[in-house]
C-alpha cells in the first residue's frame, strides 16, 4: 500500500516510521510545507529500514500522492500547554482549506485519516471539503484513548492490554466516554474477572483510571511538549487494518451514526475498518448514565462545529 502523510512533523513522521517498521506501508511519501524538514524526515527514516521491511520512504509535493491508498492528514498548528482540542478549531480549519484541494487532485480515490486537533471537528471539516462518501473520510478519534484504557486496565489487573476489550467514546477530549459497563477480559465481564483475580476494581480505582485516560495528553504535553508516540501506533493500526481489508473494529471518528440524534456528529464510535473504509458502525452496549454522557459529548461537538456554518458560507 502507497500512503501518504501531509504533515512531517513529530505527529507525521513517528507514523511515517512506525508504517515503516511495521510493513505496513510499501511506500511512503511525506510533504510538508517545510520541504527540508520533509527530505530530513524521509532520508533518516529511510535509512531505519534495513533494520525492519522493505519500504521506499521519500520527500515530495502533492504530485507525489498519486496512487496513494490512504492519505495520512497531520498537518495544522499544534496544541499548546493548557490549551483544549476544540480551541484549536479556528487556527486549523484554513490550513485544510488549502491542502484538501491539493490531496484531492493528485489522490482522488483515496481514504483521508485525519489525525490533526481537534480531531472530531476536522474530520467534519474534511467532510465537508472533499465532498468524499462519509465512510472515506476516517479520523482517529479515540483510538489512542482506548489504547490508553485498556493499558491501564491491563496493569490493575496484571494481564497483556491485548486481552482487554474496552472502548472510549465520543469527542477525543475531555467530555470522551470510558464505557466501563462494557468492559471484558476475555469474554468474562471486568467484575467478575476482577473478583476472581483478586485485584477488585472499586469506584476509587476507577477514578484513578479514568482521570489517566481523560487527562494523559495534558500530562505529556505538560511534560515534553507533545504527543506522538501513542497516536503514532494508533495510525500504524490503522493503516494496517486498510491495507490488510481486516474488518477490524476500533474507535474511529467519523460522521455517520446508529443514533439518528447523533446524525451529523463526528465522534468516536466502534467501527468496522477495512481497504475501503469504514464498513459499518457498530452500536456499544451502555448503561443508561453511559449513554447520556455519550448524547452530552456529541451536544459539545455539535456546538463546538456550528463555525463551520460559518466555515461552509466562504
Amino acid at each position: 500500500m502507497k500512503v501518504g502523510i501531509i504533515g512531517a512533523g513529530l505527529v507525521g513522521s513517528t507514523a511515517a516510521y512506525s508504517l515503516a517498521l511495521s510493513g505496513a506501508a510499501r511506500e511512503i511519501i511525506l510533504i510538508d510545507r517545510n520541504e527540508r524538514l520533509a527530505q530530513a524526515q524521509a532520508e533518516d527514516i529511510l535509512h531505519a529500514t534495513p533494520f525492519s521491511s522493505t519500504v521506499r520512504v521519500r520527500a515530495s509535493g502533492y504530485n507525489g500522492l498519486r496512487g496513494c491508498s490512504l492519505v495520512i492528514l497531520s498537518c495544522g498548528v499544534a496544541q499548546q500547554e493548557g490549551e483544549s482540542r476544540l480551541e484549536l478549531l479556528n487556527r486549523n480549519v484554513e490550513v485544510f482549506r488549502s491542502v484538501i484541494p491539493e490531496v484531492l487532485e493528485f489522490a482522488p480515490e483515496a481514504i483521508l485519516l485525519v489525525v490533526s486537533n481537534p480531531v472530531d471537528i476536522m474530520t467534519s471539516v474534511v467532510s465537508t471539503l472533499s465532498g468524499l462518501p462519509v465512510g472515506k473520510v476516517i479520523g482517529s478519534g479515540t483510538i489512542l484513548d482506548t489504547a490508553r484504557f485498556r493499558t491501564l486496565i491491563g496493569e490493575h489487573l496484571d494481564i497483556a492490554p491485548q486481552s482487554v476489550h474496552a472502548y472510549v467514546l465520543g469527542e477525543h477530549g475531555d467530555s470522551e466516554v470510558l464505557a466501563w459497563s462494557s468492559v471484558k477480559i476475555g469474554g468474562v465481564p471486568l467484575y467478575d474477572f476482577a473478583t476472581q483475580t483478586e485485584r477488585p476494581i472499586d469506584e476509587e480505582i476507577k477514578l484513578r483510571i479514568d482521570n489517566k485516560v481523560r487527562r494523559a495528553a495534558y500530562l505529556i504535553i505538560e511534560g515534553k511538549g507533545a504527543t506522538y508516540f501513542g497516536v503514532g501506533g494508533g495510525i500504524n493500526r490503522i493503516a494496517r487494518a486498510i491495507d490488510k481489508d481486516e474488518g477490524a473494529v476500533l474507535t474511529l471518528s467519523n460522521l455517520k451514526s446508529p443514533y439518528g440524534d447523533l446524525q451529523g456528529v463526528s465522534l468516536s464510535l466502534p467501527r468496522v475498518l477495512g481497504a475501503e473504509g469504514i464498513r459499518r458502525t457498530i452500536i456499544p452496549s451502555l448503561n443508561p448514565e453511559e449513554d447520556k454522557l455519550l448524547r452530552t459529548s456529541a451536544e459539545i461537538l455539535r456546538d463546538a462545529a456550528k463555525d463551520l456554518l460559518l466555515f461552509s458560507e466562504r
